[in-house]
């Protein structure tokens, strides 16, 4: 073989190259773009939270009366910004700026958990409407149904036993983190520009524009996500569905790296409306990604740097754990009453509906309620 034909050889290998380069460059700059913005976003929060403290806290204290307004108010909140992390951010930094309770804190983050859950719903719906291929809303709905009821056969539980451990262990539960030092110093250098923006904007506008870039640093993540080659990921991963305790930590792992149900989630939608994966093979990856989820809201509340806030996040997460741990344990009987569960509601149009109203009948009960 000559010179020329081993350079005519390598030459095609670095064009692959090169293009490959080409191709995974804008997936990571868009990464790292998020990722900057969604820093500066949650310090720019801190600061608009705390220079509007006064006109915040009235707001609240006209609204958050008693333990199921606080849910309530973060569960719509949710539907309204159409993300959860985003609703748990912000009660982390009301927390730090001393405009809520650790347990208003705690019950907001829970009702943005029960929230996010019915946004899977709202997505499939939209799906429907957008491409029926013959299939019943109920059946274009039956993941984000899915979804919903095991969300809430875990949060429903984990909300309940945190309130009453914060009730009754407050204080010993607080100090596991109090003398905790967060590393997120670095982030200090966000500082400067955080508070001319908010005296430039004014804090209320400030506040907004921090609540904007959140969602948006993580839309953005979304789509930089949605470029990634999922082929792949259904092929050599989610194969491993059929021995649960495998499902649950791939679930987990998905969504605590990429911090989006949305991309976890929606990799699983072809194979489950083309029935690859069967629902008891499914729950178990749900299950983790449900916890999964919750690790941008600790990353927030390191960020914000309050022990507080740590302590309530890590509180939620040990729960969710220790009652999906449980589920997993008894993956038959609880399998069972998922299964039951859905097929009523797929099945029984009178149930579908007033699944639909309670969707928004519940949050909207426990804000209201109380101030009749």
């Amino acid at each position: 073989m000559t010179e020329s034909d081993e350079t005519s050889e390598g030459a095609p290998a670095v064009t692959r190259l090169q293009d490959r380069l080409l191709e995974v460059a804008p997936l990571w700059a868009g990464a790292l773009a998020s990722i900057l913005v969604f820093l500066f976003a949650v310090q720019l929060l801190g600061a608009a939270t705390e220079a509007a403290e006064p006109l915040i806290a009235r707001t609240l204290r006209r609204i958050v009366v008693d333990d199921g307004s606080a849910i309530g108010l973060s569960w719509l909140t949710t539907y309204g910004l159409t993300n959860g992390s985003v609703v748990a951010a912000l009660a982390l930094s009301l927390l730090r700026s001393g405009i809520v309770s650790v347990i208003e804190a705690f019950l907001m983050i829970a009702g943005s958990r029960l929230g996010g859950a019915a946004i899977v719903v709202l997505i499939g719906a939209l799906d429907y409407l957008h491409k029926r291929h013959g299939r019943t809303l109920s059946e274009g709905m039956s993941l984000g149904l899915l979804t919903f009821l095991i969300t809430f056969t875990i949060y429903v539980p984990v909300t309940v036993l945190g309130l009453i451990a914060l009730t009754a262990f407050q204080p010993k539960l607080l100090a596991v983190t109090r003398g905790l030092d967060l590393p997120i110093r670095s982030l200090q250098y966000f500082n400067p520009l955080t508070d001319a923006v908010t005296r430039a904007l004014e804090p209320a506008n400030a506040l907004i524009l921090a609540l904007a870039l959140l969602l948006g640093s993580l839309l953005l993540f979304d789509q930089v996500l949605e470029r990634v080659e999922t082929e792949t990921v259904r092929t050599y991963v989610f194969q491993h569905f059929k021995q649960r305790w495998i499902a649950f930590a791939i679930g987990l792992l998905i969504t605590g790296v990429t911090t989006s149900v949305a991309f976890s989630l929606g990799v699983v939608v072809p194979l489950y409306n083309r029935q690859f994966v069967r629902r008891k093979e499914i729950t178990p990856y749900i299950l983790g990604a449900n916890i999964g989820t919750l690790f941008d809201t600790l990353v927030v509340a390191f960020v914000l740097e309050t022990t507080a806030g740590v302590a309530i996040v890590l509180l939620v997460v040990g729960l969710a754990t220790l009652f999906t741990l449980v589920a997993l344990v008894g993956y038959e009987p609880y399998a069972a009453v998922i299964d039951a569960g859905q097929d009523r509601f797929l099945e029984d149009r009178r149930f579908f509906v007033g699944f639909g109203i309670l969707l928004v009948a519940a949050p909207l009960a426990l804000l209201l309620v109380p101030h009749l």
